[in-house]
């Protein structure tokens, strides 16, 4: 995807037509919230720049749901109106300099990559263009009392989506138009440059690209994910590091101190390891060593997560999502139970998973062998994945 192009994903509403709770853009989706499975798709899609609009008081939300994204700009506050979120936006994105913007509901986390390319192409063609559906059912027009007063021409009616695409230089000028004389509630970006007296156009949407408004739109979604996700795989990972020098051990991304330290070319975090292969061994994507070769410097003294983090970005980049994670850890000491919940906690915050799908397990190998010698411990790591069905 070239430089000159930035997406905005609006994720500043409150949702409050969906249900008590949380707002619905973090509300879990099968493991991971609408706003992160919206992030992972636009970041996989190659967009080089990415502004998420959010409202103030959600930050600690924000942060968790976006945990181990790289390309994402940091959030800006978004208004009482959608049209003034987008502004927000904009106005957030106009130094970096893009040429075409995309403007993306958070509550739409099932676009595909192939509707982001229409609206790439759509918008470096014509300017101005929103994915459309056609209309299927007969719509009717009916007076205050709900009688029926006419049938509309179907074939001239769409229901529009998004993303929808821009020239960024026009929608920034089209947003600032109508702050200037007090417009702003504009329920879309389309809707503004229509009252600019801009030409619109539109390319081919996506049935499957729904928005999650009411909660039951949630239970639609997670038996869309169910079915989508079909193909469920199992991967297995193991790593084993000796002992040296130190006063502490990093596991599952968690400092714990001990009279030795673990000796490896990065952190040698046996447990961030285990599972990295485990994640790459069912994607059949090859192993740790393969991505992040010992013989490379740039990894000495590297913190494993950016390798967990590597792994989760592959499977989101299929289109999978992180079902579980099984940790076993062997080895005489430290003991791991006074650890367990934050090494559950920090290997879910780098996943991008809830801390209920991790399980950390830990024994002794009874004093037999190099570990029962304290000489290193071992990670046994079961990743479970679900993937799109072939």
């Amino acid at each position: 995807m070239p430089e000159s192009s930035a997406a905005i994903i609006v994720a500043a509403g409150r949702g409050r037509r969906s249900g008590d709770g949380i707002p619905k853009q973090y509300r879990p989706l099968a493991g991971q919230s609408a706003l992160r499975r919206s992030v992972a798709l636009l970041s996989a899609s190659g967009i080089p720049i990415l502004q998420v609009v959010i409202h103030p008081d959600d930050r600690e939300l924000y942060d968790e749901a976006t945990q181990g994204f790289d390309r994402l700009l940091p959030p800006v506050a978004g208004g009482e109106t959608r049209q003034t979120s987008v502004l927000a936006g904009l106005k957030a994105l106009e130094p970096h300099g893009p040429q075409v913007v995309l403007v993306h509901d958070a509550a739409r986390p099932f676009a595909s990559p192939a509707l982001i390319a229409r609206a790439q192409q759509a918008a470096k063609s014509a300017g101005a263009a929103i994915p459309a559906l056609r209309v299927i059912d007969t719509v009717k027009t009916v007076d205050a009392t709900g009688r029926i007063v006419g049938t509309a021409d179907r074939d001239r009616l769409r229901t529009v989506q998004t993303p929808q695409a821009f020239a960024f230089a026009l929608l920034l000028d089209a947003h600032r138009r109508a702050e200037a004389v007090g417009q702003t509630d504009f329920t879309d970006d389309a809707a503004l440059l229509e009252w600019a007296g801009l030409p619109v156009s539109t390319f081919e949407g996506e049935a499957g690209n729904i928005k999650l408004t009411t909660p039951e739109d949630f239970m639609r979604a997670e038996a869309m994910l169910r079915e989508q996700l079909s193909d469920i795989r199992t991967g297995m990972g193991f790593d084993v590091h000796a002992f040296g020098p130190g006063d502490h051990v990093t596991l599952g991304g968690v400092r714990i101190p001990h009279d030795k330290g673990l000796s490896g070319h990065s952190d040698a975090d046996v447990v961030l390891h285990a599972a990295v292969d485990a994640i790459l061994g069912a994607l059949a994507d090859g192993d740790i060593g393969a991505h992040f070769p010992p013989s490379d410097p740039q990894w000495k003294g590297a913190t494993s997560d950016r390798f967990l983090k590597f792994a989760v970005d592959r499977l989101a980049k299929r289109g999978g999502v992180l079902a579980h994670l099984d940790v076993t850890v062997v080895s005489e000491a430290p003991k791991i139970g006074p650890h367990r919940d934050a090494m559950r906690a920090r290997i879910a915050e780098i996943a991008g998973i809830t801390p209920d799908r991790v399980g950390v397990k830990a024994t002794t190998n009874e004093a037999m062998g190099f570990i029962g010698r304290r000489e290193g411990m071992v990670a046994y790591v079961t990743a479970t994945i679900r993937l799109p069905a072939s």
